[in-house]
């Protein structure tokens, strides 16, 4: 008769020294963050729920929102575009993808910021006649607008790659099926492969937004006022410049953690069925 199979377990002493030096350094930092007095946690609290910080707040809202729903849009047109079996169109796509992708944001934020040197009046006509209306363009483009064009407009190149993957994910035997009982490309998009594709569209999407949110920031080159603006008009004040960055951050970390329950929220909700709960 065999004795019987004595098991002992594996011992990890990496992972005991990893963890260790994970708590040293934790220890380390929060001593660091309640002793250093050169935080200025005061100034912090003094200024976090301010009106200047607050507005500033609000129209990185409002600027991330309206950012994100141009990206989303022009993406979708776009990745439709780059699918199509017409060439023009699938090249078009293709160009303004490679344009927006290929140049940094802020260089775009400037490009229409300073639009006006290039055409000092924008007008509605006739191609290559009469112009019926016309406006100045810095009077048309003010920094908002600018801000507004730069983002979007970038992001609906990013947008449409993401969209474009979402799209192929989907089993192409399904729109064969659909267009065999005689549904139009338009109604198979929005009934059949679209609903199919958002979960695979929306982690990405749910990041875009997230990076939206801190990109905002880049709109100070062209001296619109969001969170990083009332910072640094705070700070330029009275040279607490740490303290008034650090506010940034909590509003900046707040925010993205909101963002990440939200898109785990709809990232649940597309995902029902195909993975268990």
């Amino acid at each position: 008769m065999s004795n019987p199979i004595q098991a002992v377990p594996v011992r990890h002493p990496g992972r005991w020294l990893a963890a260790a030096v994970i708590l040293v350094l934790a220890a380390m930092l929060a001593h660091t963050l309640v002793t250093n007095e050169n935080f200025h946690w005061d100034v912090v609290g003094k200024y976090l729920t301010t009106d200047s910080i607050l507005n500033g707040l609000k129209n990185t809202l409002i600027l991330t929102a309206l950012s994100m729903a141009i990206g989303i849009a022009g993406g979708i047109g776009l990745a439709v575009m780059r699918l199509s079996a017409n060439p023009l169109l699938s090249w078009t796509a293709a160009g303004y993808i490679w344009l927006f992708r290929g140049t940094p944001v802020i260089t775009q934020l400037l490009f229409w910021f300073y639009l006006g040197a290039l055409f000092p009046r924008l007008g509605l006509g006739i191609p290559f006649g009469p112009t019926f209306v016309s406006v100045d363009t810095n009077s048309l483009i003010a920094p908002f607008t600018a801000a507004l064009l730069g983002l979007g407009l970038n992001e609906a190149a990013y947008m449409a790659e993401i969209v474009r993957g979402g799209i192929l994910s989907v089993d192409h035997g399904q729109t064969e099926a659909a267009e065999a009982l005689g549904m139009t490309r338009a109604r198979i998009l929005r009934r059949i492969v679209l609903p199919q594709a958002m979960r695979v569209i929306i982690p990405p999407t749910g990041n875009e937004t997230i990076s939206m949110l801190k990109t905002t920031s880049l709109v100070v080159v062209i001296a619109y006022f969001e969170l990083m603006t009332a910072v640094q008009q705070i700070y330029s004040r009275n040279f607490q410049t740490i303290p008034l960055l650090i506010v940034a951050a909590i509003w900046y970390l707040l925010l993205t953690s909101v963002l990440t329950l939200v898109q785990g929220r709809i990232e649940k909700r597309f995902a029902r069925g195909t993975v268990p709960r």
